[in-house]
């Protein structure tokens, strides 16, 4: 297994309340694990949960006995929420504030995702597919037919997201199970990078012939698209490429 995990700060942002971990090694009761989450509700409140709730469910994960991937990423959302909209009320600078996060681990061909919020998941094989489902105002609408994919890019309320952790005393994470096949690559992003560069554009560099298999170099030419076209917001991205093949032999 091979992956990439970068953040940057954007063009515009006078500090990166992005945080993103990748680790190919066990973590806990996991075999990897690959994080992203997206802070909000100020500077200080923004990158403090996304840095706590990442750091977090490491910890967390790291102390937990043997558990399916889902009961153990969801029993740390849950503990690190609580945690956090106790900080909130408790500290006046820290109020408002939260993190999307969404997280993904690999056992054998199985892909497990959790979700809260925007930041999405992505499944490369020889087309881009949106595992995730964003948790924003944006897609509420969409999904309720009052508002186009194709309008939706231009909205200026887009970033309005309607689940977060820490933000609410009570959390409800999406999961998913993906079974993968041999060459299919997973990206993990904040909606920086997302809002920034439409899928089309991820897709094509992606499926370059001279990216498909060097992770740095897609995940870099991401980062550098958001940017041109403006990097108006943090740009975190995680790639992946679980070599099922070479799994599957073993």
């Amino acid at each position: 297994m091979v992956s990439f995990s970068e953040s940057n700060i954007g063009n515009v942002r006078r500090l990166n309340e992005d945080f993103v971990f990748a680790s190919e090694k066990p973590v806990g009761p996991l075999e990897n694990l690959f994080l992203v989450a997206d802070g909000m509700g100020g500077h200080q409140g923004g990158d403090y949960a996304s840095r706590y709730t990442v750091e977090h469910m490491i910890s967390k994960l790291a102390g937990m006995e043997t558990k399916s991937p889902i009961a153990a990423i969801n029993d740390a959302i849950l503990q690190i929420n609580a945690e956090l909209y106790e900080q909130g009320r408790m500290v006046e600078e820290l109020q408002g504030m939260g993190t999307t996060l969404v997280a993904a681990t690999i056992s054998g061909s199985t892909l497990y995702v959790a979700n809260v919020g925007d930041s999405r998941l992505y499944r490369i094989s020889d087309h881009l597919k949106q595992v995730t489902r964003d948790h924003s105002w944006v897609e509420e609408m969409i999904r309720e037919g009052r508002m186009t994919r194709d309008s939706a890019i231009y909205w200026e309320k887009k970033n309005i997201i309607t689940r977060a952790i820490g933000a609410y005393e009570r959390v409800t994470a999406d999961f998913f199970e993906v079974e993968l096949n041999p060459g299919d690559r997973i990206l993990l992003c904040s909606d920086g990078l997302s809002n920034m560069v439409e899928d089309r554009q991820i897709e094509q560099i992606l499926l370059k012939t001279e990216n498909r298999r060097n992770l740095t170099a897609a995940g870099r030419e991401l980062i550098a698209a958001g940017k041109a076209n403006g990097g108006k917001d943090n740009l975190s991205v995680v790639l992946v490429d679980p070599e099922l093949d070479e799994v599957k032999k073993c």
